[in-house]
């Protein structure tokens, strides 16, 4: 493992998607035996796939979703429900097999990997995470940085070299979830900083505040930005991250990006996972072609980032449980874009006449 393999400059160049077979694609989806735009959202999907993959024959390979786990000091400030050691508890459930990822990815045929980027706590049982740990938790962005530029490049490389394992393994389709008590905490602030988004806009009551926890919640939340403003605000992207971010967030940007310039589809979860491809869009121009939207979630700032992005989810189911669970549940969908191009007959292979 090499901490300085990807530097932020590096992992920002991500190759435009190529439209030399955007005409070619069109064609063969317009041909297909149905009345044109009949498949709605699954020939947009379709078409970005083969773009993605540049050829008109796009196909889904040992699709994988990737669970970065994590602490957040901030957590110390009361701004989730649940403890912290929950962290760890539920990632033996992930490697135990018995959380909603594990249900959803076996459904759906994808491989699962989980990683420890930084749990503050003794992960129970004898099963152990892919060890990437960066440290026992972020410090608290409520009194400082949430993490040292060192801390933040560290993570961005493991991350990216993660994706680099799955590429050489075969994966093309890729979706990415996360676990840590206070990350809805570090998805809002970094919504809020880099969209200039009211903060009570952003952030929700996350796993389940009640009205006097979500007050208080709210007021953590704008300590942590008059901090980062008096503190000289950002001066690039990545300073949400450093600031405010987790190590799972930035793992997660920097398995994002890397995923990208390998040409794989990124499966884009719910909140959480939005706030990675927010950063991974500011400082890449090339970036979100890549994406697939998974859904919208019931978490409050996430219609706020998708909006940010001008991205339309596939699914809008009310959930708001990540894991990168709204992921799995996409994957099907982005595999029968690229099953009805490869497979669904033409009107002319198939003798029927068009109009």
């Amino acid at each position: 493992m090499n901490d300085a393999a990807y530097s932020r400059e590096i992992l920002a160049a991500v190759p435009s998607v190529s439209t030399d077979l955007a005409a070619a694609l069109q064609h063969k989806i317009d041909t297909k035996t149905k009345p044109l735009g009949a498949l709605g959202t699954l020939e947009d999907l379709a078409k970005q796939l083969g773009l993605i993959q540049n050829r008109v024959d796009p196909v889904c390979t040992v699709p994988t979703i990737v669970v970065f786990a994590a602490d957040h000091g901030i957590a110390a400030e009361g701004v989730s429900a649940f403890p912290t050691e929950v962290t760890a508890q539920m990632v033996a459930n992930f490697l135990a097999g018995g959380a909603a990822i594990n249900v959803f990815a076996r459904a759906n045929g994808m491989g699962l990997k989980i990683v420890d980027a930084g749990v503050a706590s003794e992960i129970p049982g004898a099963a152990k995470p892919l060890d990437r740990k960066i440290r026992l938790g972020t410090a608290n962005a409520a009194t400082e940085p949430a993490m040292s530029d060192a801390e933040l490049d560290a993570a961005l490389s493991r991350g990216a070299q993660i994706v680099d394992e799955l590429h050489d393994n075969g994966t093309n389709v890729v979706g990415f979830g996360e676990m840590g008590i206070g990350n809805t905490s570090a998805a809002a602030l970094i919504l809020s900083l880099l969209s200039n988004t009211p903060i009570n806009r952003c952030a929700g009551r996350g796993t389940g505040l009640d009205d006097t926890a979500f007050a208080r919640k709210l007021a953590v939340l704008e300590r942590v930005v008059k901090r980062v403003e008096k503190d000289g605000g950002l001066s690039t992207p990545w300073d949400a991250l450093r600031q405010c971010g987790g190590f799972e967030i930035a793992m997660m940007t920097g398995a994002m990006l890397r995923a990208a310039q390998h040409q794989m589809c990124v499966i884009v979860d719910g909140f959480i996972a939005t706030s990675a491809a927010l950063i991974g869009a500011r400082v890449s121009e090339h970036f979100l072609p890549y994406c697939v939207f998974a859904h919208r979630s019931d978490e409050a700032g996430h219609g706020v980032a998708l909006d940010a992005l001008g991205a339309s989810p596939l699914l809008a189911l009310n959930m708001r449980l990540g894991e990168g669970t709204g992921a799995a549940l996409a994957y099907p969908l982005i595999a029968a874009a690229a099953a009805f191009l490869n497979e669904m007959a033409s009107f002319e292979s198939a003798g029927v006449s068009d109009r």
